[in-house]
């Protein structure tokens, strides 16, 4: 597997070109989607007034979601490596109309805190498996907490549950050019976390506690439309770049593979229902001034990776 430089290389370098498709689908993220971070959101419970941090914010929707439950007396923070869905997510939800909303553009992995530090609880809804360095970025989160603040957190599982990505990416990548290297092994990706026990290795070397990890199946509804439901999966999924570069003959050629592919998750005169596995997982941050086994350079992160 790459070292955490290289991974980092890749994933800044692919959301950058992935930004314009999650920008384009961001009200179908926020509301389709919903269901995949709703577990997170729910067993998270922010009360008025407290201040929580978004990890992986995307376009905004769900740190706005935070932000309206936490009121004016509170913050919501979102962060998130894509510095064009961090602009996405200034213009959708600005400040005067979501009081204490703030967003930051910065890659988690490298930060020792997050601006707007301390937060009583941090949400993420399916972005810790995108980390390049899930220690580094684990730990990050974690020195952002109060002492005893709350995770509540979903990644996918594994691929048999999550069929739904494939069929999309692999209808549309033989009409499409070259599209980024896929994920190999436990580098960042859809079902890095597949594994719960390295998530739950991952975040106690970060410095958490009482980390669980619970299964969470879910269905995404999406409308009876074939051609905007293929293209909004392949705009947002790895061949997103490569769709956008594409003649518009190779875009259609594209949509319809995808389309194909999709068929079977339609149901006829209603839309789609798109099943995912997810983990639930919830941890406890440690007092502020504990070292994690980050923190010690004598430590092995998982699997090889190397810390900041």
């Amino acid at each position: 597997m790459a070292d955490a430089a290289a991974l980092r290389s890749r994933g800044a370098t692919f959301w950058a070109g992935a930004a314009a498709g999650w920008i384009r689908h961001a009200d179908w993220q926020d509301g389709i989607g919903r269901p995949l971070g709703a577990a997170a959101m729910d067993r998270l419970a922010v009360r008025p007034a407290e201040r929580v941090l978004d990890v992986g914010c995307g376009c905004g929707g769900t740190t706005a979601e935070l932000a309206s439950a936490v009121g004016a007396a509170g913050t919501a923070v979102g962060v998130d490596i894509a510095e064009a869905m961090v602009a996405a997510a200034r213009r959708r939800f600005p400040p005067d109309r979501y009081p204490g909303i703030r967003f930051h553009a910065a890659d988690i992995d490298t930060l020792d805190a997050v601006p707007g530090a301390p937060f009583d609880a941090a949400y993420s809804r399916m972005a810790l498996m995108l980390l390049a360095d899930p220690v580094a970025g684990c730990t990050a989160i974690r020195r952002s907490m109060r002492p005893a603040g709350r995770l509540a957190a979903t990644v996918f599982r594994d691929g048999t549950v999550n069929q739904w990505l494939f069929a999309a990416m692999l209808g549309a990548a033989p009409h499409l050019g070259a599209l980024p290297p896929l994920p190999v092994g436990a580098e960042p990706g859809p079902f890095a976390f597949a594994d719960p026990a390295r998530l739950i290795r991952i975040l106690t070397a970060a410095g958490w506690t009482t980390v669980t990890t619970t299964p969470c199946d879910v269905v995404m509804q999406a409308p009876n439309d074939a051609e905007a439901v293929a293209e909004w999966l392949v705009e947002i999924g790895p061949a997103g770049a490569a769709y956008r570069a594409a003649p518009p003959a190779g875009q259609a050629a594209a949509r319809a593979g995808a389309a194909r592919l999709l068929d079977r998750f339609r149901e006829p005169d209603v839309g789609y229902r798109l099943p995912a596995g997810l983990w639930l997982v919830t941890a406890t941050a440690g007092a502020a001034d504990e070292p994690s086994a980050a923190d010690d350079p004598s430590y092995p992160p998982p699997e090889g990776t190397k810390n900041r």
